[in-house]
């Protein structure tokens, strides 16, 4: 299947902070949907975006990055009346983010309030990450960066929509500058990604898209709950005829790492898109990550 068949949705959040584990909420969602010719050229652009009511004060601080304050969300609906539209823009396509992690940590925090989980899309890439190995060379990669390398232009950077215009924008240039594989599998790993295990039955699709444990002692259970068991699969071995071998499959392990690396480790900042040093706009001195 080619990925290019999909609508790739590049989305991005503004927020009221660092940390939805201490009630920071999410303040303007947008997602950019780009529709696709065989050739990977954009054929049509929706967009989908929303203010929101985060049901807290804005601090002065979030304000002044994004340009968004308590009089502009007043009378904006709460999350839990845009969840279920939300959630289904992005299960519908191939998701891009430029620091994914930050963006669907706090997209999961306001789905879980609304009794909804992660709606998992068929596939989730980082354009920070392919920035970073992509160009490994360049000192900044944050997206204001990353758009003037690649001739992309950012306007009115720090709202949802424009930065998530560029993301998806950025993504494209790069696949098409760098030869990304035409299949949805292939330009996953390409792009280090997450997309659906490999079809060996020890990891599965359950409902929902939720990834699941297909056998061992937690058959069944999310793998997101028990990412050591996921990081224990990767190493295991058993004893054969022929003396101490893998216990999983290479395909199963690579995956499992893949995710590990993604959505486990906190390899991505995950306060990088505010009001320091780690801002899109400004990249950490070197050796700060």
């Amino acid at each position: 299947m080619s990925w290019r068949t999909l609508p790739l949705i590049a989305f991005d959040t503004e927020t009221t902070g660092f940390y939805p584990e201490t009630g920071d909420r999410v303040i303007e969602f947008a997602a950019v949907e780009f529709a696709l010719r065989p050739d990977g050229s954009v054929d049509r652009v929706d967009e989908h975006q929303f203010l929101i009511n985060p049901e807290r004060p804005i601090p002065r601080d979030a304000s002044e990055v994004s340009g968004i304050k308590d009089e502009d969300v007043a009378r904006a609906p709460v999350f839990a009346a845009l969840a279920e539209k939300i959630h289904a823009v992005l299960k519908r396509g191939i998701t891009v983010a430029h620091n994914y992690a930050f963006d669907q940590r706090f997209m999961t925090s306001e789905f879980s309030r609304c009794n909804l989980r992660w709606p998992n899309p068929p596939a989730e890439i980082d354009t920070l990450d392919l920035s970073r190995r992509l160009y490994s060379e360049a000192r900044e990669h944050n997206l204001a960066a990353l758009s003037q390398r690649l001739g992309i232009v950012l306007t009115g950077a720090h709202r949802a929509t424009n930065d998530a215009r560029a993301c998806g924008e950025a993504f494209l240039e790069m696949a098409r500058r760098h030869d990304a594989p035409g299949e949805l599998a292939e330009m996953i790993v390409w792009a280090d990604g997450i997309g659906d295990p490999p079809k060996t039955g020890h990891l599965l699709r359950g409902e929902g898209g939720v990834a699941l444990f297909g056998t061992g002692r937690l058959v069944g259970q999310p793998i997101e709950e028990h990412p050591d068991e996921l990081g224990w699969m990767t190493i295991a071995r058993e004893r054969g005829a022929g003396g101490w071998q893998m216990t999983f499959p290479a395909e199963v392990r690579a995956w499992a790492e893949r995710y590990l690396r993604v959505r486990a480790s906190g390899r991505n900042p995950q306060g990088a898109k505010g009001f320091g040093p780690l801002d899109w706009g400004i990249d950490p001195p070197v050796g700060a990550l």
